[in-house]
């Protein structure tokens, strides 16, 4: 009898003790595969600023990520494959060496950018193993253009279908909360101020940009506000042109936002609501291609650059960046 209890204690005890085991042993699983994988932020930060799966088709500065996946990557493709030709492109973008020649088409060659090998390896091996984020409208989109024929009825489609899209928008706007309107009227704008950035840095290089936004970027943000029906303007804690100076509230928002993406959460948009307007806040984060002029000297920065900056904007402060750093505040005004 005492040996049937010893037997029955030391079976329960093992059991016990196994269970314990594969407990720790599952839970430290959970925690692994909780750990985002550093390709993603990667990407958000360095591709969406042209690639992002949340702009509209009419309003878009380059395909979305999902369309480069699809295009890279078929039955046959390795990871090492994939991103060896990522890197191949990025390090020499041109139209004859282009797998996306629809792209090439309505978007220009991307211009060429200087990221660190690692970081594409990174962005890459996320793409090949992980579901990408993709628009509503990309699957519809993607199997429609590889079944479709050309010829003018193709063109008259996507002539209607801009018409359709832009007129969704001035509706959807309404119907929006007060983060997400002027939220979309900040991307919207950008999307604008990008595609044309994206252009002079095509044509002319990181000097043309600069005088993109010198001459351009203040008349193009004014047409996009008469457009919209909103009041729409960027301000910084540390400008480059001095009309752009944060006030003592906007200051305390962007010290906020600073804190946010220093802890790497999800910015949200800040409202107030006043008696007849409504103010929405949202930073402006830096990425790769915005330290070529607001990154670091003799660094990210080419002498170049510098003397171009000192010489059309005398007192600028908006050099010093890392990536994914607060550069400012988009600041949207409107009528509640």
């Amino acid at each position: 009898m005492k040996k049937t209890i010893l037997l029955s204690m030391l079976l329960v005890s093992f059991l016990s003790c196994k269970n314990s085991e594969k407990t720790e042993y599952v839970a430290a699983e959970e925690i692994e595969d909780a750990q985002p994988h550093p390709g993603k932020k990667l990407m958000e930060t360095n591709c969406y600023v042209c690639h992002s799966p949340s702009a509209s088709q009419a309003d878009r500065i380059g395909p979305p990520m999902i369309a480069v996946k699809k295009h890279y990557i078929n039955e046959s493709s390795t990871k090492a494959a994939f991103i060896s030709d990522l890197q191949a492109w990025i390090k020499n973008p041109t139209a004859a060496h282009a797998k996306m020649y629809g792209a090439v088409k309505r978007f220009g060659v991307m211009p060429k950018t200087v990221y660190p090998e690692e970081t594409i390896a990174l962005i890459g091996d996320y793409m090949f193993d992980n579901a990408i984020e993709q628009p509503e409208w990309f699957e519809a989109h993607f199997n429609g253009a590889k079944g479709k024929g050309k010829g003018a009825k193709n063109g008259m489609g996507k002539a209607k279908s801009k018409q359709m899209q832009k007129q969704q928008a001035a509706i959807d706007f309404e119907n929006l909360s007060y983060a997400e309107r002027g939220l979309k009227y900040a991307m919207t704008t950008k999307a604008v101020l990008g595609k044309n950035l994206m252009q002079a840095i095509q044509n002319e290089g990181t000097l043309g940009a600069l005088a993109f936004c010198n001459e351009e970027a203040y008349p193009l943000t004014d047409s996009m506000a008469v457009v919209l029906h909103a009041s729409i303007k960027r301000v910084s804690d540390k400008p480059r042109n001095q009309n752009n100076q944060a006030n003592d509230e906007e200051l305390e928002y962007i010290e906020t936002f600073k804190q946010v993406i220093a802890n790497q959460e999800e910015p949200n948009p800040i409202v107030k609501e006043l008696d007849d307007k409504v103010q929405v806040y949202y930073p402006i984060t830096t990425n790769t291609m915005c330290l070529q002029c607001h990154g670091k000297p003799n660094k990210t920065m080419q002498a170049a650059t510098l003397q171009k900056i000192s010489l059309l904007y005398p007192k600028d402060n908006a050099i010093g960046y890392d990536v994914n750093e607060v550069r400012g505040i988009w600041r949207i005004s409107f009528d509640n």
